[in-house]
């Protein structure tokens, strides 16, 4: 006697799970996702045009992204054995924590922060401790020290600059932690180059614990290529072949890989257009000073801010009203009544302001 037949269950632990996604809606000016403002050069368009047109399509890509990796080894002055690539740092992140992650394994972050460091690591099975920031979102040495000396993590998280806050790590932070921290310490600097300093450099200076030291980068931000879908790190070989182990066979396309070493080309572009928003991040923070806004600084191409004389919330629907889209952040966890603007082209900024102005009822 066959049983009766009925959907098969997912997995208790996802049941009961929202996944990652950043709401979106029609509207003149988007400055809700952290994108670059401006497409890629017309040159690297021709150019990966031209390797397109050439491609084996019939044939599998490189599955060690042999090119791509040396390329990136010769940008940052390593080797090209110190450099892994994955579908977005996100991916990168999801190799990390299937390889050291795991049942009874513990990782560190610090809330409020990137999403995706505790999202990857439940889905892997991997135990969460989550420390808090203090008021001001920086972090407390001593708090470090605590959990890390308690909790013995695998992996211990930062973000610089930290998304969603927009601040950097110093560096003597890190290096605190690389000495206190038993295991890896991942620096995911997804809005590195906006930053005034980068946790490679201390890779350079091999400064003590660099070989747990793990640097996570993305090309969806200041490559202006987010389409794409292409990040990487930056660490010891040992890191890179367990993210190997850990990867599928083939798991990144070969136009993804000519896009990124070609975009390598256009260095000078990027550090133009990096110039750009950082000017532009001034502007933002300079109108915002005179509006009844609290905000915090940022090294990176966003702003958190909170409305101060009226609900977060009534303001972001103000602003798509106007057809202006930023990051609703009122409910998060730590965020309460925050909202989040991403720098955008000069017009688009200005688009933002006139809006927030408008519904805030004028300057202070």
């Amino acid at each position: 006697m066959s049983r009766p037949r009925g959907a098969v269950p997912v997995r208790p632990d996802l049941a009961e799970r929202a996944g990652y996604h950043s709401p979106q809606v029609e509207v003149e000016v988007r400055l809700n996702t952290n994108e670059s403002p401006l497409p890629p050069p017309e040159a690297w368009r021709a150019e990966l045009q031209e390797e397109i047109a050439v491609m084996a399509f019939n044939r599998y890509p490189d599955r060690k992204a042999t090119a791509l990796r040396r390329a990136l080894g010769q940008a940052h002055d390593v080797s090209a054995d110190d450099v892994f690539c994955a579908n977005g740092s996100n991916e990168v992140l999801q190799c990390l924590l299937l390889a050291y992650g795991g049942a009874g394994r513990k990782v560190v972050l610090f809330e409020p922060t990137y999403a995706l460091h505790r999202h990857i690591a439940e889905l892997t099975a991997t135990e969460v401790v989550a420390s808090w920031r203090g008021a001001d979102f920086r972090l407390d040495l001593d708090v470090v020290d605590d959990v890390v000396d308690r909790h013995q993590p695998v992996i211990t998280f930062l973000c610089s600059p930290n998304n969603p806050t927009g601040m950097s790590e110093p560096p003597g932070l890190i290096r605190h932690v690389l000495d206190r921290a038993p295991g890896l310490v991942v620096v995911d600097e997804a809005y590195g180059q906006f930053a005034p300093w980068s946790a490679l450099q201390l890779r350079a200076e091999q400064a003590p614990g660099a070989e747990r030291l793990v640097v996570v980068r993305t090309f969806s931000k200041t490559w202006s290529i987010a389409a794409c879908r292409l990040g990487y790190l930056v660490a010891s070989p040992e890191v890179v072949t367990a993210c190997e182990l850990a990867s599928l066979p083939y798991h990144l396309d070969a136009v993804t890989q000519a896009a990124g070493r070609l975009a390598l080309h256009h260095e000078r572009d990027m550090q133009a257009r990096v110039a750009m928003l950082v000017e532009e991040r001034g502007r933002l923070q300079a109108a915002l000073a005179d509006l009844p806004v609290e905000s915090w600084p940022s090294d990176a191409n966003f702003i958190l801010f909170r409305p101060t004389s009226r609900p977060g919330a009534a303001v972001w629907r103000d602003l798509v009203e106007q057809s202006v889209l930023i990051r609703d952040c009122t409910t998060w966890p730590g965020l309460d009544g925050c909202l989040r603007v991403t720098v955008g082209t000069p017009a688009e900024n200005g688009r933002f302001l006139a809006a927030l102005e408008r519904s805030l009822g004028g300057r202070r």
